[in-house]
């Protein structure tokens, strides 16, 4: 399994996904700061395992600190959760997964929790995350499987696979439990303009796999639909709010208004932790502005003329409407979202 993230003696190493699918190569962040500077060059991406990142940069913060006491490193923590917060606005799971080693710090403090014991214990929350994100890609496939077709294309835009979560991946998870129980999927991978997710990471991954795969230009998807190559669509989310509505990255919503016009079912698959039922709607999300140069430059070559505006949003709104299925860990959830969400949290807090 591709080790997207992992926590060592040394600090966190990740793969450089900024040098794929030409490079394989690590970056070992050894500081706080250098894994928010790892989530904000996109060295690592995903809502999941950008979640499970700062989690890490919580702990490796903790493991780092110069306070001798609990008290003493409560305002350092602090500095570090706004820093780890600051990254990136839309993937919720960033949020997520920062408030949940909040609530821990909190409690330790108040039961006088000694600093080794905090260390220690923010450690273990970083590693549990990991290890329950794997376990809640892996159930995500087992539900999304049935819903793919048994043979044809399936099409999928950005990267949704191990690359984004700390393995096995949410929408390429739910290919692979397609494919391992022997259904004939090819798959078709929106290159995904302009950062190139879907050509250099999802077809990385799926070949690696063996997986058939064929990249296409994101404005050729129609065209392929419109010929009935796709069968089905599924994608991955960096939040969906209370009512259904996906924010996916830039091109998302494109593909699911193709979907519709050509009758083809669309997916979204997505842990638990990626739904924001605190934001109502897909109007509140959020949406980050990427660097132009994003946009203006590719292998180092400047593509457009100089000082042309740019418009770089790394994301989109889908309509709920447009929406198949939710595929989460805890099952398929369909329309309406607003009920089978609320459902949803209460089966967790029962």
């Amino acid at each position: 399994m591709i080790l997207t993230l992992e926590w060592t003696p040394d600090g966190v190493r990740f793969i450089d996904q900024t040098k794929l699918p030409l490079e394989e190569s690590y970056v070992l962040a050894t500081t706080y700061q250098q894994v928010a500077d790892v989530i904000v060059t996109m060295v690592v991406r995903g809502a999941p395992a950008i979640g499970v990142s700062a989690a890490m940069g919580v702990a490796l913060g903790a493991k780092d600190t110069d306070a001798l006491t609990t008290e003493e490193f409560a305002p350092e923590f602090e500095q570090i959760c706004e820093k780890l917060a600051s990254t990136r606005p839309t993937a919720v799971n960033l949020f997520w997964a920062i408030d949940r080693m909040k609530v821990l710090f909190l409690r330790l403090q108040g039961q006088g929790a000694s600093l080794d014991e905090v260390k220690q214990s923010l450690l273990d929350e970083a590693l549990t995350m990991y290890d329950e994100d794997i376990a809640s890609c892996k159930a995500i496939g087992a539900h999304g499987a049935d819903l793919m077709p048994d043979d044809g294309g399936v099409l999928t835009h950005c990267n949704a696979g191990a690359l984004a979560t700390c393995g096995y991946g949410t929408a390429l998870g739910v290919i692979r439990g397609a494919v391992e129980r022997g259904k004939q999927i090819h798959v078709y991978a929106d290159e995904t303009r302009p950062f190139l997710q879907g050509a250099r990471l999802t077809a990385w991954e799926l070949m690696a796999d063996g997986i058939p795969t064929t990249v296409l230009c994101d404005s050729m998807a129609a065209s392929l639909m419109r010929q009935g190559k796709i069968k089905a669509v599924v994608v991955g989310a960096d939040r969906i709010a209370a009512n259904g509505d996906v924010a996916n990255k830039i091109g998302t919503y494109s593909v699911a208004i193709m979907a519709k016009e050509h009758g083809i079912p669309f997916y979204v698959a997505a842990p638990w932790s990626t739904i924001d039922r605190a934001t109502k709607t897909g109007e509140d999300i959020p949406i980050e502005e990427r660097p132009a140069r994003e946009v203006t430059h590719h292998g180092g070559k400047q593509l457009t003329p100089h000082g042309v505006g740019i418009c770089n949003p790394a994301f989109d709104v889908t309509p709920a409407k447009y929406v198949t299925a939710i595929i989460t860990e805890r099952g398929v959830l369909r329309s309406p979202y607003s009920e089978s969400l609320a459902a949803g949290e209460l089966v967790s807090q029962s």
